[in-house]
């Protein structure tokens, strides 16, 4: 496992590099503080998450392995990764799940006077998340949201018009690579100081998808929670396409 520094970002950030991405070596407080320079800075920032799912989806899409690394921060969401991380000698602070760093995001957006854009999701599973944010943070500002459903033609459109709502803060509910790859394609051109892809997040807070308890996330079970919700849907990922993750384990501990 190599280390790199990278000069992005209001203050350096160590970076180790896993199976041909990197991670920044953050705790979420670390992560809040760099995402408020970054905001501060008013220049383009994206941020994504690396978990098994991804890392493998990496290992066979060159785009999506440069577009991560491109990323200006990158946080580990998934305990197997942080896990390979200590066997590789190289361990992360913690992990720092996408799920509770939006709902912190949302918090101090509304401290700071961020504007926020939802993007992403069912219309109203959308509109549901920034109901119940408006209700619990009465002074959120939300420069607007959008369904994630449009097709390739409208697309310059979705882009036009989120440049337009002038927002600090871009949430991005589409599956991935989909979300990577329309951040990486629009985010100068949008101009927003922090974008994040968000996965399935709308769906959490919404209240359609349920998360695992507090010691199923922390014992890295939290994957089986949701296969369990859906195993039709799920069973493909986890058990075939992630598999391939304790291949690429094995390979960087025998290279090590």
């Amino acid at each position: 496992m190599s280390i790199m520094v990278t000069p992005t970002g209001p203050r350096q950030a160590q970076r180790i590099e896993m199976m041909g991405c990197y991670v920044d070596n953050l705790s979420m407080e670390d992560t809040l503080q760099t995402i408020e320079g970054f905001i501060a800075s008013g220049q383009p920032h994206q941020h994504v998450v690396v978990n098994v799912d991804k890392l493998v989806k990496a290992q066979k899409d060159p785009e999506l392995r440069r577009i991560i690394n491109e990323c200006a921060l990158i946080n580990a969401d998934g305990m197997p990764v942080v896990w390979a991380s200590r066997l590789l000698g190289k361990p992360l602070k913690e992990r720092v799940a996408g799920v509770d760093l939006f709902d912190a995001l949302m918090g101090r957006a509304a401290e700071k006077g961020w504007r926020v854009y939802l993007l992403g999701a069912k219309e109203e599973i959308v509109s549901k998340v920034r109901e119940i944010y408006a209700q619990r943070y009465p002074q959120l500002v939300f420069a607007g949201h959008r369904n994630g459903y449009w097709k390739p033609e409208q697309e310059q459109q979705v882009v036009d018009e989120i440049t337009a709502a002038r927002a600090d803060l871009l949430f991005v509910a589409i599956s991935s690579p989909k979300k990577e790859q329309f951040l990486g394609a629009y985010q100068a051109q949008m101009k927003i100081p922090f974008a994040m892809g968000v996965g399935g997040t709308f769906d959490v807070f919404a209240g359609k998808v349920k998360r695992a308890p507090v010691w199923m996330q922390k014992s890295g079970l939290e994957w089986f929670y949701r296969f369990l919700q859906e195993p039709r849907r799920m069973f493909r990922r986890y058990f075939i396409e992630d598999m391939a993750f304790v291949g690429m384990l094995a390979k960087e501990l025998r290279r090590r």
